[in-house]
């Protein structure tokens, strides 16, 4: 099954869908999501408009059905930055051509001028969690940032297209759980989704000048079930935050050796163990006075540290000022916002 889009503008990206797909569509404050339970597709695909020339789509879904989404829009060159947090992507220039696969964990860079076509292939029955940001070149109003982006992407003088798959990279799956999890609402939502979409996009940049610079760095010791396994027990400290951790427990139930560990939190997360931690039980604590009727001595225990002294200091660090004073102006914070 084809299905064609002919737009950048996220509006009516979401209203070609919907009418070749079926489902329910539904708009929240410049935030579109198409929930589809039907005999093309069950799942759900969302999308926000960071700025005219940006847009970020999110498939969260199983198509029942071989799906290929065409992008052809006479009046832009685009540029795809493609994303697998599970399962995989194929994309091609042409719905015959030998098709590039994203696999999990993967990024992927494709872009055309608006005489060529982009194809995004789905195999019928396997689930995939896929984030796109596509970048309309034609309307960035940033002359510099053009210039650099047509310089970079569309300097291919054969074709006039440009396709890259990346190394794997478990920042921009972090980032993009992130972004699904941001739970604030009006302004404050919006400034944390495009500064979180712009992070992901300056992910995908940084690993490609990585990967064309054939950079020799931590990635190169480690494996991917090296990284699966780091992304896990690092799930597990932010469940449980409460425990007292040494690199020790935690090596043994990663299952990897102590320097290993340490290095892939580092490249995950640009953070020692100790540190990640420590940030965890922050952030957590800064959650809890946000939303429960706890005093700050019962948060302290209940992230697993016993120095209210201590834990006071690594908060104003993080978020400037103190335990105390961020609990007793929530009302004036919520009001502001």
């Amino acid at each position: 099954m084809n299905i064609i889009i002919t737009s950048t503008n996220l509006s009516i990206v979401f209203k070609q869908l919907h009418k070749q797909l079926g489902g329910t569509l539904l708009l929240k404050t410049k935030e579109y999501i198409l929930k589809l339970n039907n005999d093309i597709a069950c799942g759900i695909i969302s999308g926000i408009a960071v700025e005219n020339a940006i847009i970020y789509i999110e498939y969260d879904i199983i198509f029942k059905k071989d799906i290929t989404i065409q992008f052809r829009n006479e009046k832009s060159n685009s540029i795809h930055f493609g994303y697998c947090s599970k399962g995989e992507l194929l994309q091609s220039f042409d719905s015959k051509d030998k098709k590039d696969r994203i696999g999990q964990f993967q990024t992927g860079i494709f872009s055309n001028t608006h005489d060529r076509k982009t194809y995004f292939h789905f195999k019928k029955e396997k689930y995939s969690n896929v984030s796109v940001i596509t970048l309309d070149a034609s309307n960035v109003t940033d002359m510099e940032l053009h210039s650099q982006l047509k310089n970079k992407f569309f300097n291919s003088p054969k074709i006039h297209q440009f396709s890259y798959i990346g190394s794997f990279n478990l920042k921009i799956a972090e980032k993009i759980e992130e972004l699904n999890g941001i739970e604030q609402n009006g302004l404050i939502r919006s400034l944390m989704i495009n500064s979180t979409v712009f992070l992901i996009l300056a992910l995908e940049i940084e690993q490609h000048k990585a990967d064309e610079l054939n950079d020799e760095s931590q990635f190169s010791s480690l494996t991917k079930s090296n990284m699966e396994a780091v992304k896990e027990i690092s799930q597990f400290i932010r469940n449980y935050p409460e425990i007292n951790y040494t690199l020790k427990y935690l090596s043994r139930k990663a299952g990897l050796a102590p320097l290993k560990l340490q290095q892939g939190f580092k490249v995950l997360h640009d953070r020692t163990v100790s540190d990640y931690i420590r940030n965890v039980r922050v952030e957590v604590a800064e959650k809890l006075i946000r939303t429960t009727e706890l005093n700050i001595s019962e948060i302290v225990y209940s992230v697993g540290l016993s120095s209210r002294s201590y834990f006071s200091k690594i908060f104003k660090e993080k978020y400037n000022c103190s335990p105390k004073y961020y609990k007793s102006n929530q009302n004036t914070l919520s009001i502001t916002a």
